[in-house]
């Protein structure tokens, strides 16, 4: 016995992820759609995963599983990667761009079941393995399928990466769709927006996962709506659309009154306006839309032309002339038809090559009427597609979309009747190939063993219908094409000629008595995968010109069948909860019917036939390692061996999982509630210490709170008193104030004498700040002045003296400030001219300095290469250690060295930098700062140069 307690719904539904999820948003919107976080019990809202349902084979357990999340509404159900979708018939609050960036990007079964879901790991899986996907979205009419499709286009074009030029890709992907739904669909008994043909659309992406293009494919569109609708039905919506938005100009060309009443096509159903249908804004969306989608007003005016030609041709009345012929009276509509551009020829064809009685007439006229709207439905999905057409030829992944129409099984089932179910049983027979294909490659990836899954294979149903030579497809080919007149007599003996033992197809002929009486003289019956089918099989009315409409459509299946196989898939399954369009309301017996036709019990079989669940090592150890002693809280061995010592103490039973290389796998729901159960029970002791544990926290935290508040009216209390003395009420906030002037004071303290930055002080610190910044001052000068060596100290003494003299009068002076001064250039020159000089000098002297110069003739101003000396008591200008001129300094008087240049006979004289004495010795220095600063101090002479002003 296993007892359910009230747990995360989140937490227990996947059967590949279990994580427990509560997003805030859900909590905080607290909204009936987003219950799904919330804690509550299974038996109230059923479980999000249909595989995890104990009694997997009841279609009574199945329902109320659907039932119980439909009052909830909760919509959406998986059977693992399959989503069922229930139409709630209202406005839910979960379509929101919130909820597409929710669910852009999180692992598929991290979140509750949505339609998001399905559409974001199909591209995502699509962007990482860059490989080609497919979405099949399938139900009856007014299940939702078309909204489906809507809602998948509209989170691409959001959530998927774009450019201003893609925008315009994506703005014609989202709006083909009302052009195909003016020129596809219609209101049905079941339905205001009917889907009346398959679609098939490719968005195709480039690498970076941007749309940028795309393609349709369209099949069997209801051309017999064209000409007859039932009681409460509508022909086309664009029919409605153009005589109730069309300008005046416009249907006054086409010669259309706005009155839907005045045209026979349109007034069948008794039913031209409906409340839910606004077709003038409707009428307004497809001109937009035509625009967008590169339609040009030529484009249009043939197309409203040919539309108008479908109305006027359906107005065209036959009389009887005197042999029996038909014949058209009143020509308005052909003259009308003509002038729109339908080819009037058509008419005559039917009125002189080709003589028919009036009843053969009008069904030759609405023969001709549905063939012109199926080839201009055809050549507007064409001009669509070159729109959407991507000119780049690299290469591109694709996401399929296929909105199918569902089984179905009506009161009278036609040959479309027959063509759909025949679609439907390929795309189940896909469906249980595709999905036990991914269950035996994981098995296999897995290391398990795979074993046989039982399932009702309905390869047989559909070679009945397709197979070459003994199909009933060929077989009706065969019956229309050969000599002599067919009938339904005829096709139905050769069905029971060449299929009559198969098990699968009844006649009134091959039934047993008590099922003969439920079928007609001019019926067959198949037994579909769904269910028992009757058709209708009288040739001049539903099986007439089917021959190659059924063979093309054959062909054009098997190509999509070809087209999704070489994809990946995913799966959404529509239900129409009931008939009446309520919202609330669920018909059991309308659910059932539909999820036995849509082979749901039959997927959730063979994801069942297997294992229930299956999860990584680490993730399912993560969650439940609390229940076994040896992993909590800390595991430190591989996750495989925990899981395994977990559950050997959890008592599995061998029978009841399997290990493979990277997940657990559980075979039954059972076994799974009962281990969550068990951490339900665990979580709660384990919330009650937490709860302790948090209390003790939250006391203390609410003691730093209380001392936090303590503190803060004391610093403001100090803040308000700051500019009093001292006292009780401000003192810790001067102490503060302070203490964090002079720790950031510590970090802004000038480096050196020359940097002139201190740190603005508050006004309480401002006398202190200033006494602090004349110590520092003078301890950086001091500590300067201890660091000057003697040498050094020399240097800047003849940088005293070249400042007295040069500072602000010789351009130059500034740039040699950061030069330093050499105390001698002796060590520059030969050692042996030096010594010559000592040998010719007695006594001998001591050398002070010596650098190049360049002496200049008065005469003639001849330059010569010679070597200034500098003694203590003299200078000499030497050449190849002889002695040239010798100055002694004591005869050097206050104006007799001069800085001069003026008067020499060389190009801009005053940029050399001269050197003359007495008058008589002209030189040029490179060093003249150095060597004047060197001179005056050894001459002990502060005033004897002179400085000519200029460079």
């Amino acid at each position: 016995v296993y007892v359910f307690y009230l747990i995360p719904a989140s937490c227990l539904l996947s059967p590949y992820h279990t994580s427990f999820v509560l997003q805030k948003e859900e909590v905080e919107d607290n909204t009936d759609a987003n219950m799904e976080g919330a804690l509550i019990a299974r038996d109230r809202v059923g479980v999000q995963d249909f595989v995890l349902l104990d009694s997997h084979t009841s279609e009574t357990s199945f329902l109320n599983n659907l039932r119980k999340r439909y009052q909830e509404n909760l919509i959406y159900t998986y059977i693992g990667t399959l989503l069922v979708s229930v139409n709630p018939y209202k406005e839910l609050d979960i379509y929101t761009v919130t909820q597409m960036q929710l669910y852009r990007g999180v692992n598929f079964f991290e979140l509750p079941p949505h339609l998001y879901a399905i559409a974001d790991n199909a591209y995502r899986v699509m962007c990482s393995e860059y490989n080609n996907h497919f979405i099949l979205i399938s139900g009856e009419s007014g299940a939702g399928k078309t909204e489906a499709s809507k809602k998948i286009l509209q989170y691409y074009a959001v959530t998927c990466p774009t450019t201003e030029q893609l925008q315009i890709v994506r703005d014609r992907l989202l709006l083909s769709n009302p052009v195909l739904e003016a020129f596809g669909n219609a209101k049905t008994l079941r339905n205001d927006n009917s889907s009346r043909f398959g679609k098939y659309m490719d968005i195709q992406f480039d690498f970076k996962g941007a749309p940028v293009g795309g393609h349709i494919l369209s099949y069997l569109i209801e051309k017999s709506r064209v000409v007859h609708q039932n009681h409460g039905e509508r022909n086309f919506h664009i029919f409605y659309q153009l005589l109730e938005g069309g300008d005046k100009d416009l249907l006054c060309w086409l010669g259309l009154e706005r009155n839907p009443q005045k045209y026979a096509y349109l007034i069948q159903g008794r039913c031209a306006k409906v409340f839910s249908i606004n077709d003038k804004n409707d009428w307004k969306i497809v001109r937009k839309a035509f625009s967008i989608i590169d339609f040009t007003e030529k484009d249009l005016e043939h197309l409203f032309g040919i539309v108008a030609s479908v109305l006027h041709l359906g107005n065209i009345q036959f009389e009887e002339d005197s042999n029996g012929h038909a014949i058209i009276r009143n020509g308005t509509q052909i003259k009308w038809i003509s002038k729109v551009s339908f080819p009037s020829q058509v008419v005559l064809v039917l009125q002189v090559l080709s003589p028919l009685n009036v009843d053969l007439a009008f069904y030759a006229r609405d023969a001709v009427a549905k063939a012109i709207y199926g080839r201009t439905f055809t050549w507007l999905v064409n001009k669509i597609n070159g729109s959407l057409a991507n000119k780049d030829s690299t290469r591109k992944t694709v996401i399929g979309l296929l909105d199918i129409y569902g089984f179905e099984v009506l009161d009278t089932n036609s040959f479309e009747q027959f063509c759909i179910n025949y679609c439907n049983e390929k795309l189940q027979q896909l469906l249980i190939e595709m999905t036990l294909k991914a269950e035996q490659e994981e098995y296999e990836l897995e290391g398990i063993e795979w074993e046989p899954i039982p399932y009702f294979n309905n390869k047989i149903i559909c070679d009945l219908v397709e197979q070459k030579h003994k199909g009933i497809i060929s077989i009706l080919d065969e019956e229309c094409l050969r000599p002599g007149e067919a009938t339904d007599l005829s096709f139905l003996e050769k069905l029971e000629e060449k299929v009559g033992d198969h098990a699968h197809f009844v006649t009134r002929k091959l039934a047993d008595q008590k099922t003969r009486k439920s079928i007609d003289w001019v019926d067959f019956r198949l037994l579909h995968y769904a269910g028992e089918v009757t058709y209708f099989a009288k040739l001049n009315k539903l099986f007439s010109m089917s021959s190659q409409v059924a063979t093309q459509f054959k062909n054009s299946l098997m190509s999509l069948i070809e087209i999704l196989m070489s994809k990946e898939p995913s799966y959404v399954r529509c239900i129409k909860p009931n008939e009446n369009k309520e919202p609330g309301k669920f018909d059991d017996f309308l659910i059932r019917h539909q999820v036995k036709y849509l082979g749901l019990m039959e997927h959730l079989r063979v994801r069942r036939a297997g294992f229930a669940y299956r999860r990584k090592y680490e993730l399912f150890l993560q969650r439940y390692k609390s229940l076994c002693p040896a992993t909590w809280p800390h595991w430190h061995g591989p996750a495989a061996e925990g899981v395994e010592r977990l559950i050997k103490h959890l008592g599995y039973k061998p029978e009841e999982y399997k290990l493979g290389r990277t997940k657990i796998f559980i075979r039954f729901p059972k076994t799974l509630f009962a281990t969550e159960d068990a951490f339900e029970i665990r979580k709660h002791l384990l919330g009650m210490l937490e709860a302790c544990w948090r209390g003790a926290l939250a006391r203390k935290e609410a003691k730093k709170r209380t001392w936090a508040v303590q503190i803060i009216r004391k610093f403001i209390n100090g803040f308000i008193n700051r500019k009093k003395p001292l006292c009780p009420e401000n003192i810790e906030f001067v102490r503060l104030v302070q203490y964090k002037y002079f720790m950031k004071l510590r970090d802004h303290v000038p480096k050196n004498v020359l940097d002139k930055s201190w740190l603005r002080p508050p006004s309480i610190l401002e006398e202190t700040s200033e006494m602090l910044k004349k110590i520092c001052i003078r301890n950086l000068v001091r500590k300067y002045c201890r660091g000057v060596t003697a040498e050094r100290k020399v240097q800047l003494q003849q940088k005293v003296v070249a400042s007295a003299v040069f500072r602000g009068k010789k351009e130059g002076y500034l740039q040699s400030i950061n030069q330093p001064f050499a105390d001698t250039r002796l060590s520059e020159y030969t050692p042996n001219l030096l010594k010559g000089l000592c040998q010719m000098l007695t006594p001998a002297p001591c050398f002070q300095y010596a650098t190049p110069v360049v002496k200049y003739d008065r005469n003639g101003f001849k330059a010569r290469e010679r070597l200034l000396v500098l003694t203590q008591s003299s200078a000499y200008v030497v050449e190849m250690a002889k002695i040239k001129q010798k100055i002694d300094y004591a005869t050097l008087k206050g104006n007799g060295v001069n800085w001069c240049g003026a008067f020499l006979p060389i190009s801009d004289p005053l940029t050399l930098p001269l050197l003359c004495f007495q008058g008589d010795v002209i030189l040029h220095c490179e060093h003249i700062f150095e060597v004047v600063s060197k001179l005056c101090m050894l001459a002990n002479k502060q005033n004897l140069v002179k400085v000519v002003q200029g460079r």
